[in-house]
């Protein structure tokens, strides 16, 4: 056998034991959709108050700027507040953090991990796939949801949830 054969059957070897790593993986597995609770009465707003309070209070001790939104089961705004110095991009993304929550029963982590894990369907039907947007539950149903923006993902779930940590 020639030399140019031997290191050709070489490289092909190589190659085949190689082309297991070159295989395309299978994505992330997407988390099951949490259970979600039935849709209740609308949160009032001596409640909201309350919940914009409690994140509002969070979001103070950790020093961070944020716009607090609270929606009704149907997404209908109740309350929004912006913090004095909270960048303006946030009113639209607390909103609609909310609303996500309230219209697909879950908070917006779940869509958030879900594309992560490379289902791109959550974004196509219109949820916010962005940490921050939780659901409110009384008496074991949904009176709606809290968005909060004006930091990372992260920073904004926090605040989400101090928020509906306060009527539960």
């Amino acid at each position: 056998m020639s030399r140019k054969a031997t290191l050709a059957l070489i490289a092909l070897g190589a190659a085949l034991v190689a082309s297991p790593a070159l295989a395309q993986t299978a994505p992330a597995a997407v988390p099951a959709a949490p259970q979600a609770p039935p849709y209740g009465r609308a949160v009032t707003l001596a409640e909201a108050k309350t919940v914009v309070a409690a994140a509002e209070a969070e979001a103070r001790k950790q020093g961070w700027l944020m716009v607090i939104t609270v929606v009704e089961p149907n997404g209908a705004l109740v309350m929004s507040e912006k913090m004095d110095g909270a960048q303006y991009g946030s009113n639209d993304v607390a909103r609609r953090k909310a609303e996500t929550s309230a219209n697909f029963r879950r908070p917006t982590s779940y869509f958030q991990e879900a594309v992560k894990g490379g289902t791109l369907n959550a974004i196509f039907t219109g949820a916010l796939a962005i940490e921050g947007g939780e659901l409110l539950i009384i008496d074991g149903k949904i009176a709606g949801a809290i968005g909060a923006s004006g930091g990372s993902g992260a920073q904004d779930g926090l605040i989400a949830r101090a928020g509906a940590a306060a009527v539960k």
